[in-house]
């Protein structure tokens, strides 16, 4: 492989490590766009480089995620109770996403479908809209419905769920410091059930590059998640040390300006 292509590589999974341990993202949200312009860069048609970045983005949190929830439970931070519930749906809405409804659509739909779903968690996070005092978690079938629901639009962009699950968890009166930790947490059952369906769906496609498991680019995983179980526990030190308005509006102008290039990348495409 390249060296400056190792390089570029190596530097996204720095900065996407620092980022899931600081805003509980995964990272994916941040890998897709870059990875999508890599991957543009070596050849690879444009609807193929989205859906591969969206993969091998999900790939990398399997990774990721150990590294930032470790730093994260050693806190104190971690609803372990509420990560539980979450998890049965998570894995079923993310084998629908990632064996279903992923493989059927355009990279182009794909890119626009991942734009308007950060844009609006963008937009409720910059709101800062304050909960009713006496929302709370639903019950088990509400948390599992919710839970499905994450999973599948995870699937669908390559994120780790956190563009979902944290606004979801602050809605319901959940600290944001505990939303970030419980969705580093939930990340993990996210990206290994997608990871597998994203590997299934993909394993008898014509064209993808050298070094491919379907639709995941395993020389980028390789590179980015050594380098980002680095950084994930800084990120998620810092973010126990950032008062809550900064953290809420760095998550938001995050995603915000992740939406808008992909927006751009679909309508391009």
């Amino acid at each position: 492989m390249d060296p400056l292509l190792i390089a570029q590589l190596a530097l996204l999974g720095l900065g996407t490590g620092f980022l899931a341990g600081l805003l509980g993202i995964g990272g994916g949200m941040v890998l897709v766009p870059f990875l999508t312009y890599l991957l543009g860069q070596s050849g690879v048609a444009p609807g193929l480089a989205v859906k591969m970045a969206i993969a091998t983005s999900m790939a990398t949190i399997v990774f990721t995620s150990i590294s930032s929830v470790r730093a994260h439970h050693q806190r104190g931070a971690v609803r372990w109770d509420i990560a539980l519930r979450l998890a049965p749906g998570i894995v079923l809405g993310s084998m629908a996403a990632s064996l279903g409804a992923f493989a059927l659509l355009k990279g182009s739909w794909l890119a626009l479908f991942f734009a308007v779903f950060v844009g609006f968690s963008a937009v409720q996070m910059l709101r800062n809209k304050k909960p009713a005092p006496t929302r709370q978690m639903p019950g088990t079938a509400g948390q599992l419905a919710a839970g499905a629901s994450i999973g599948f639009l995870s699937g669908m962009v390559g994120a780790g769920g956190g563009f979902v699950s944290v606004p979801f968890m602050v809605w319901c009166n959940v600290p944001i410091h505990q939303a970030v930790a419980t969705s580093a947490a939930l990340g993990f059952p996210i990206a290994l059930a997608n990871a597998t369906g994203y590997a299934v769906a993909g394993s008898s496609l014509a064209g993808l590059p050298a070094a491919s498991l379907g639709y995941i680019w395993l020389p980028a995983l390789g590179v980015i998640a050594s380098c980002s179980v680095l950084t994930a526990p800084l990120g998620a030190r810092a973010a126990h040390q950032w008062p809550v308005p900064r953290l809420r509006r760095a998550f938001a102008l995050l995603l915000a300006a992740l939406a808008c290039y992909m927006l751009w990348k679909g309508l391009s495409a």
